[in-house]
């Protein structure tokens, strides 16, 4: 039976792929258009097992508050390039995985993918994902999230920094703008910790080991190279935990004076930066080309 542009348009505005791929399915199905609709979706299921070995670097941080303001969700969705990452598709994907995040609370990454995507819907945020590799192209994974509720007494700061750093952090006291500030700190300066007694203890040992290495090295008496140790574990804490790093906004004080000050207290802080711990493969430019030519 002959196909008509209508219908090849219905089915793109269903299942977002492309017109040649939509007539193609309405022919194969004899102009059903349920069953052209499980034709791509069976064609995207494949399409996204074949690009799942693919490394997905590239993405959005998202993150959803409350309107409470008592929790918030941070999430990471990785694609393969900045230009997918900047596709409204992409991007409403994302929107819609942090809102299942702060909505349902999963247990974990395995539990979010077996969530619906959107409230009372059928379709799973993981069969969601396969059918936007399938239109987009490219490998998507939601790689990790935080969700955050707010203990007694506290309130959370969220800063967002573009679509490549999200923060929460928890504060006892304080106001809105000091969380604000303070998340603006942890996104800028990347703290490992709050304070020295919430450092791993892995982290000190392994940090002290390096640094008697170095001392010793120098050859110096030992009561020496003890406080040299000493004195560089203290410039390392005051580097990488929260409240003796200078604050951004003014270096001349610390986070921990400013927090003082203000009669308030960083109790935990998360930060999600995209494609952190990901290895990036070098591609070969002419293959990669070949590859979308091909299909693959």
């Amino acid at each position: 039976m002959a196909i008509t542009a209508a219908q090849v348009k219905e089915l793109r505005q269903r299942t977002g792929s492309g017109m040649m791929e939509c007539k193609k399915a309405l022919v194969e199905a004899d102009g059903d258009m349920e069953a052209a609709v499980e034709i791509l979706r069976k064609s995207g299921l494949a399409k996204a097992d074949k690009k799942a070995g693919r490394t997905a670097s590239d993405g959005l941080i998202v993150m959803e508050v409350a309107p409470d303001g008592r929790s918030a969700a941070l999430v990471e969705v990785n694609s393969e390039t900045d230009f997918v990452a900047k596709k409204e598709e992409f991007q409403a994907f994302a929107r819609k995985v942090a809102q299942r995040v702060l909505a349902s609370a999963p247990a974990d990454l395995e539990a979010l993918m077996a969530l619906p995507l959107e409230e009372g819907g059928s379709e799973t945020v993981d069969e969601a994902r396969k059918a936007l590799i399938a239109v987009l192209g490219e490998n998507i994974q939601v790689r990790r999230f935080e969700r955050v509720v707010a203990g007694e007494g506290a309130r959370l700061g969220a800063y967002l920094h573009g679509k490549r750093i999200g923060v929460l952090v928890e504060l006892q006291g304080g106001d809105e703008a000091l969380a604000r500030d303070v998340a603006m700190h942890v996104a800028a300066s990347r703290p490992l910790a709050v304070a020295e007694a919430d450092m791993p203890a892995e982290v000190l040992n392994k940090e002290r080991e390096i640094i008697r290495a170095q001392a010793e090295g120098s050859g110096k008496p030992e009561n020496i190279v003890e406080k040299m140790v000493e004195g560089r574990m203290r410039k390392f804490l005051a580097e990488t935990t929260l409240v003796g790093q200078p604050f951004v906004k003014d270096p001349d004080q610390s986070v921990g004076k400013l927090l003082d000050g203000a009669g308030a207290s960083v109790t935990r802080f998360w930060r999600l930066e995209l494609g952190e711990g990901v290895e990036k493969k070098a591609e070969n430019f002419a293959e990669e080309v070949m590859a979308q030519v091909r299909g693959d």
